[in-house]
């Protein structure tokens, strides 16, 4: 049996990948502070504002959908049904998607440059921790469906 069949991920690793870049970022900016310009601060407060509230739409929108079709939402749980409705056709992974964006706009409400690093690499991270095994699962389990899907909708956005 494909191993990848059974379930993606031993361990839920991509909320913990998130948590820590926040962490490394905050820690980054005590230990080796960023200048930010002071003069339009709302602005930056503002944007990020904007994007923290994307993400928790995004990520609410996308667990919903999960629900809804009855599949696992956890990544370290095993796929029961395709989704490709909701936030699913804009993005392949609408919950990573959320995270980066929170994660960055986290940044510019405190006013750390550095979240938007950190967030950068996370994306990264989570890339090649869980999305390529994630995607070798659902490979297995749906085939062509999921060929199908993956040529007509964007990784990321």
């Amino acid at each position: 049996m494909n191993a990848y069949r059974v379930k993606p991920l031993a361990f839920p690793w991509p909320p913990l990948i998130y948590a820590a870049a926040i962490a490394a970022a905050f820690l980054l900016q005590a230990w080796c502070p960023l200048e930010t310009a002071q003069t339009e601060v709302w602005i930056a407060r503002a944007a990020g504002g904007v994007l923290i509230a994307t993400a928790a739409v995004l990520d609410v929108w996308a667990m919903r959908t999960l629900l809804d079709c009855q599949t696992a939402i956890m990544p370290n749980r095993c796929s029961t049904h395709l989704v490709t409705r909701g936030p699913y056709r804009l993005t392949r992974n609408p919950i990573y998607l959320g995270y980066t964006l929170a994660t960055a706009g986290l940044g510019l409400v405190m006013l750390n440059p550095w979240c938007i690093v950190t967030a950068m690499v996370a994306a990264g991270l989570t890339n090649i921790v869980a999305i390529k095994r994630e995607e070798l699962h659902l490979l297995s389990r749906f085939g062509i469906d999921f060929e199908r899907y993956c040529n007509g909708t964007a990784r990321w956005i």
